[in-house]
């Protein structure tokens, strides 16, 4: 028996390790892939290839470096949604006095924006006749540190608020030649030029909207508008039917907490479609549900300090979106983390979350095969391009990996390109 017992923890542990490493050629081809002489070396790029059962790194390259890792950031995001978060988004914090309620906004993202089952605040204003409204509780600007000033006509690049309504944006449909705009209080300032423009593009300083008879398509769906105290009480008096103030008070002590929305499916839209004001609203609940005041950068702060501490390389993170060029993250970190999600979360949950390659989200359209072999968080921005997440070899086991590249001078589709060669790959190896 005990023979028997050690012959069968030989195989086990021989097996394991058998898995747990790359042969010498495939271990060349990988060095000639990414390394001297391949496309890769004409800018910097990281590459991590990690084990979840063994727990080993079976290949590294440039690990240890920074890069920004763009939208591969919400990965962040969601590690400390599902820490702090729970299940639920976090609306409203309020204190009543007779039929007056006064709120103050913690960050839920979903009222009138997308699909998500709405905070049913018909039912919860009903019993009052009037709404103050304060956002003394917010801290974090309405942009982010680091982010591009020119990006600001962009739905990606939407502002940051206690309370948004529409996911602050405009939405833009075209009748005719000419844009029509909804919430339809803004149409009155929607003004014809001959400016040589396609889109409806908005002024710099206001809420004035600007589209050339000629030339106007309405591609751009949406467009953020320019936030304030006075437009939110408008915009949410006319979607409540209730009398709404701005009264910039302090949030008291004792007060009553109001959770409205289901969190998963913001998470999953967050995920797949790399929703940007989805993840920085995100962050603003979490420093909500912590501290009682909306500040990311005390959340990433307290997140940095409490639950992830223990990462390879300490990461510099300032936003929950990624939008940020002062971002910078190594590839081994990104594998550290995405190991907490990975053994957090129940297998089914984490894959209705990640992008899957040729079927679904930011994917859909790249890594295509027969089988789906690529689940991971995509990240672009100018002459940056990352992946992260979970490669399936042909073996059908999955492995964690990190693929980060910066500072290159090729449009993002060739990267890409370049990339799934080596995934393919790395697939047919593993």
């Amino acid at each position: 028996m005990r023979k028997q017992l050690s012959l069968l923890f030989f195989i086990i542990f021989f097996s394991t390790s058998l898995f747990a490493q790359l042969n010498r050629d495939q271990y060349i081809k990988l060095e000639s892939a990414l390394g001297e002489g391949s496309f890769f070396n004409g800018h910097l790029t990281g590459f991590m290839l990690y084990d979840l059962d063994s727990q080993r790194v079976l290949y590294e390259k440039n690990s240890h470096q920074r890069f920004i890792p763009a939208s591969t950031t919400k990965l962040f995001t969601l590690f400390s949604s599902l820490i702090v978060l729970n299940d639920s988004t976090q609306t409203l914090r309020y204190v009543t006095e007779g039929k007056t309620i006064k709120i103050w906004g913690s960050g839920d993202p979903s009222w009138k924006y997308k699909k998500f089952l709405q905070p049913n605040l018909q039912d919860f204003l009903a019993p009052y006749d009037r709404v103050v409204y304060s956002d003394a509780n917010m801290m974090s600007p309405a942009f982010g540190y680091g982010w591009q000033w020119d990006d600001y006509y962009y739905n990606y690049s939407a502002e940051r608020t206690s309370l948004p309504i529409y996911g602050n944006l405009v939405q833009v449909k075209k009748v005719g030649n000419a844009p029509t705009v909804f919430p339809p209080s803004f149409q009155p300032d929607v003004f014809p030029t001959q400016r040589t423009i396609r889109e409806l593009e908005r002024d710099f300083h206001s809420n004035k909207f600007y589209y050339n008879p000629n030339t106007f398509r309405a591609k751009e769906e949406f467009i953020p508008f320019i936030t304030s105290p006075e437009l939110f009480i408008k915009l949410a008096s006319e979607a409540t039917g209730k009398t709404w103030i701005y009264q910039s008070d302090s949030l008291p002590k004792i007060h009553q907490e109001w959770r409205g929305s289901p969190l998963f499916p913001i998470l999953k839209e967050m995920m797949l479609e790399s929703d940007n004001f989805l993840a920085e609203q995100l962050m603003l609940m979490v420093s909500d549900r912590l501290f009682q005041r909306l500040d990311t950068e005390r959340a990433i702060e307290h997140i940095l300090k409490t639950y992830l501490y223990d990462l390879p390389d300490e990461p510099q993170w300032v936003d929950g979106s990624g939008l940020s060029r002062h971002d910078l993250i190594t590839p081994r970190t990104m594998v550290a983390l995405f190991e907490k999600i990975y053994r957090m979360m129940p297998d089914q949950q984490l894959f209705e979350l990640l992008p899957a390659g040729g079927k679904a989200g930011t994917l859909e359209n790249s890594y295509k095969a027969e089988q789906p072999y690529i689940f991971a968080k995509t990240g672009t921005m100018s002459n940056n391009h990352s992946l992260v997440g979970l490669i399936k070899g042909k073996s059908g086991r999955y492995y964690c990996f990190a693929f980060m590249n910066s500072n290159y001078p090729h449009k993002a589709s060739e990267v890409r390109r370049e990339m799934e060669k080596v995934m393919v790959m790395l697939r047919d190896m593993i």
